[in-house]
């Protein structure tokens, strides 16, 4: 029986184009200024202490450090310091009202269904914890930050290691059978799969043919009492 439902973001609830198109140009737009102005900030410095480890240089001044963010932008690296900078960014652009978080249009209603039935939500996405409160808290359809029981980021593991949904069972304290994964990227429903999950693929657009996975188009068409054991 499911008892709790993990989400990702990009792809899933959201469509991927408004983090690339909207969020990842806006904090690239912003982050030199943004750096000069609060490298001391104890927020920033925490993110830029672990950007030095990972890149071996615990002396790097901020024009360097800038330099390699731009550099782990380019490759779309899963930078645990560079999303948690990036978060901090997006903050001022959500509490501005330069965007809303978007969702479709399905997801809003289908998670608060959820919660009404007692199960509990969470998010795991490659994005900060940050960026993943701001995206609900401020989203299209208002502030779902209450329908959520935790969030998750890269620092339980990699969406594509099966370590890291052991992680986040143990974190939640359930059994892995209780547990649904929902992600539109078939390497990451694998890892999951592989950890015990259940799990149900969101395709948008054409189906995966080399996935194993359930396939829905939308939230409002998973059965829970497909995934009874």
């Amino acid at each position: 029986m499911i008892r709790a439902i993990v989400t990702d973001i990009e792809g899933t609830t959201s469509d991927i184009r408004f983090v690339h198109q909207v969020l990842f140009p806006y904090a690239r737009a912003r982050l030199a200024d943004f750096l000069r102005q609060h490298a001391d900030d104890r927020e920033v410095a925490a993110p830029l202490a672990a950007l030095r480890q990972e890149l071996g240089q615990p002396e790097a001044g901020i024009e360097s450090l800038t330099a390699a963010l731009y550099r782990f932008m380019d490759e779309d690296r899963k930078s645990t310091a560079l999303k948690a900078l990036q978060g901090i960014i997006w903050r001022s652009g959500y509490l501005s009202g330069d965007f809303r978080g978007h969702l479709y249009p399905e997801v809003a209603g289908q998670l608060a269904t959820w919660q009404r039935q007692g199960l509990r939500l969470y998010v795991y996405s490659s994005g900060s914890v940050e960026a993943q409160k701001l995206l609900f808290g401020y989203s299209e359809a208002g502030d779902l930050q209450p329908l959520f029981s935790g969030y998750f980021d890269t620092r339980v593991g990699a969406k594509r290691e099966t370590a890291s949904y052991r992680n986040i069972a143990q974190a939640i304290g359930l059994a892995p059978d209780e547990l649904l994964f929902l992600s539109d990227i078939h390497q990451e429903l694998d890892a999951a799969q592989a950890a015990g999950w259940h799990t149900c693929q969101l395709i948008r657009d054409q189906a995966d043919a080399q996935s194993r996975h359930p396939q829905v188009n939308r939230f409002d068409q998973i059965d829970l009492g497909e995934f009874a054991s």
